[in-house]
C-alpha cells in the first residue's frame, strides 16, 4: 500500500454551536400560549423578557430580531384566530410571544463529517507555497438533521493545515425568493412530484384540470410572487377537496426547490450554517461536494452538489456561490438526476459540462450535458466493482482534480462488513469516459481510531485538493469526526495500474 501521512488536525462535534429555530407546537397549543402571554401585565412581560435576554442574548446574534421574526410567523399562522388586535400590543410583548416559539438546535451535537476542501476565493497575503482553503462539512444534530458548515484555514508550504479559531456564534442566512420560473418546465416538475408520491396517475384527469386552471393565470415566465397570487386567487373562498390540496402541495414543493440565501456581512465563515430551508430537504442537506468551476471566459463560480433529503425521498441539488456569503439553490433536473454522489468536473470538456454519478447505486458513471442543470441525454458506465474491498459498491469522493497525467478522482469502495475504504483512478483529460489507470488496493482504510464512530469502519471524503506535489484529502472518520491526509502525487501515480 501507499504510505499516507495522516495530519494531526481533527474536527469533533461541538454541542455548544446552536441556532435559534422556529418552534411550532400545533395551532391549539399555540393559541393557548399566545393567550397566556396576552394576559400578563406589562411589568411581568418586561421581567420575563429581561430574564430571557440575560440567558440567551450572548448565544445568538440579534436575538431580538429572531424573536420578532418568530412572532410574525406565528401571527401569520393564527391570523384568523387571534383574540387580540396585533396593533395594540407592545414590542416587548411581541418579542416575548416570539421567544415561546423559539428553540435552540445544536447543529453538530452528533457529528461533523464528510468534509470537502477547496481553494478559497481570497488568496491574498500568503507566502509562496501557501494556499488559503475552505472546508465544508456535513454537521448533524438532534433527529439526525444535517446542515452545511464551513471552516477556513491555510495550507502551509509543508502541507500542514492551520485553521482560524472557530466562532461560537452561529447564524442561518436570510432566504430570498427571486427565481424566474418557466411555465412548461414548472408543470413537468409538478407531475414528477405527483408521480413520485404515487398519486399522479390515479386522479390524472382531475389533476390536469386543476393544474391548467391554476397555472393558466400565469405568464410563460413568472416569479414566486406571481405564483402565490395565482394560488391565492384559486383558493379564495373555497373549501378545497383533497385533489386540489395535493396539487397545490406539489406546486409549493416545486417552487420551494429554487431559492437564494444571503448571510450578514458581519458573520465569519465559521459562523455560517446552511440549515434545511425547503420542504424538499426538511430531513437534511447531505454530502456537499464543492468544486471551483472555471467558465469558458475565465469567470469562477463555486458549485456544490448535495443531496436534499425529505420524507418523500432524495433530490440532487446545486448550490452556487462566488463569495460563500450569497448562495443560489436549484434542483438538478433530468433522467439522470437520481441517486446520491453527483460530482461536477471543474470545467467544461469539449464544450460540455461533465459530471460523475452512480446511477445504479453500484458503479461509476460519467454524464455529459449542454446544460448544467439538466442531465438526461448522455451517460456512460466506466467502472464496476472489481476488487474484493469494493465488491458491494463504488463511488466518487468529490469532483475530479486536473493533473498533467489526467483527471484524478478519489473514490470509495464498500467491502466485507460494509467497510468503506478510499481508492483512486485517473481519467483521460480529453475524454473522461476513458480510464487511464486505477489503484488495485485501497489508498486508505480505517485504522483502529478511525473505525469507531456513529457508523463503524468508514473512511469517506467529499473532496480533496492538490498542493505542492501532494494530494490533500479531507475525510470523515466513521460518520462522526473529520481529519486530513496527504499523499505524494508521484507515488500515487506510480502505484496505479495502467488500463
Amino acid at each position: 500500500m501507499i504510505s499516507v501521512r495522516r495530519l494531526k488536525t481533527k474536527f469533533y462535534p461541538d454541542p455548544k454551536r446552536v441556532i435559534a429555530r422556529f418552534f411550532m407546537p400545533g395551532a391549539e397549543r399555540a393559541r393557548s400560549i399566545v393567550n397566556k402571554v396576552i394576559q400578563l401585565s406589562e411589568d411581568k412581560v418586561h421581567s420575563i423578557l429581561h430574564n430571557v435576554f440575560e440567558n440567551f442574548s450572548e448565544r445568538h446574534r440579534k436575538i431580538s430580531a429572531i424573536f420578532q421574526n418568530h412572532y410574525n410567523q406565528v401571527k401569520t399562522i393564527l391570523e384568523q384566530e387571534l383574540s387580540f388586535d396585533p396593533g395594540d400590543i407592545s414590542t416587548e410583548r411581541m418579542l416575548l410571544i416570539g421567544s415561546y416559539f423559539t428553540m435552540e438546535y445544536s447543529i453538530e451535537s452528533a457529528a461533523i463529517f464528510n468534509p470537502c476542501i477547496v481553494e478559497d476565493p481570497n488568496q491574498e497575503f500568503l507566502v509562496e507555497g501557501e494556499r488559503r482553503v475552505i472546508v465544508s462539512f456535513r454537521a448533524t444534530g438532534e433527529g439526525h438533521i444535517s446542515s452545511i458548515v464551513f471552516r477556513s484555514g491555510i495550507l502551509t508550504k509543508e502541507n500542514e493545515l492551520i485553521f482560524r479559531p472557530v466562532d461560537q456564534l452561529v447564524e442561518i442566512p436570510d432566504k430570498i425568493k427571486r427565481h424566474v420560473y418557466t411555465k412548461d418546465h414548472f408543470i413537468k416538475r409538478i407531475w414528477l412530484v405527483l408521480i413520485e408520491r404515487k398519486s399522479g396517475l390515479e386522479h390524472k384527469g382531475a389533476y390536469k384540470k386543476i393544474i391548467n386552471s391554476l397555472m393558466g393565470e400565469l405568464e410563460d415566465k413568472f416569479i414566486y410572487g406571481n405564483l402565490l397570487g395565482a394560488i391565492g386567487k384559486y383558493t379564495e373562498g373555497r373549501d378545497l377537496p383533497f385533489q386540489d390540496r395535493r396539487v397545490i402541495d406539489a406546486i409549493e414543493r416545486v417552487a420551494d426547490s429554487h431559492y437564494e440565501m444571503e448571510f450578514s456581512l458581519d458573520t465569519a465563515l465559521s459562523e455560517r450554517v446552511i440549515f434545511p430551508f425547503s420542504l424538499m430537504e426538511n430531513k437534511g442537506v447531505e454530502d456537499v461536494r464543492v468544486v471551483r468551476f472555471t467558465e469558458d471566459d475565465g469567470a469562477v463560480t463555486y458549485y456544490s452538489t448535495y443531496t436534499a433529503f425529505s420524507e418523500h425521498g432524495i433530490l440532487p441539488k446545486f448550490i452556487s456561490t462566488q463569495d460563500f456569503r450569497h448562495f443560489t439553490v436549484k434542483p438538478i433536473n433530468g433522467e439522470y438526476a437520481r441517486n446520491k454522489g453527483m460530482a461536477l468536473f471543474p470545467r467544461k470538456i469539449n464544450g460540455r459540462y461533465v459530471m460523475l454519478a452512480r446511477l445504479d447505486g453500484v458503479s461509476h458513471y460519467v454524464l455529459f450535458s449542454d446544460s448544467i442543470n439538466v442531465w438526461s441525454t448522455d451517460a456512460k458506465k466506466i467502472v464496476e466493482p472489481e476488487h474484493p474491498w469494493e465488491f458491494l459498491q463504488v463511488g466518487n469522493c468529490g469532483s475530479p482534480l486536473e493533473t498533467d497525467e489526467g483527471w484524478l478522482v478519489v473514490t470509495h469502495g464498500v467491502g466485507p462488513v460494509r467497510r468503506y475504504c478510499l481508492g483512486a483512478m485517473l481519467l483521460d483529460r480529453h475524454d473522461p469516459s476513458k480510464i487511464i489507470a486505477r489503484l488495485e488496493d485501497p489508498l486508505m482504510m480505517p485504522n483502529e481510531e478511525e473505525r469507531e464512530g456513529y457508523v463503524p469502519n468508514v473512511v469517506y471524503s467529499c473532496g480533496a485538493i492538490i498542493n505542492n506535489g501532494e494530494l490533500i484529502i479531507a475525510y470523515a472518520m466513521s460518520d462522526y469526526a473529520s481529519s486530513f491526509a496527504a499523499v505524494p502525487l508521484d507515488r500515487l501515480f506510480a502505484k496505479m495500474q495502467k488500463r
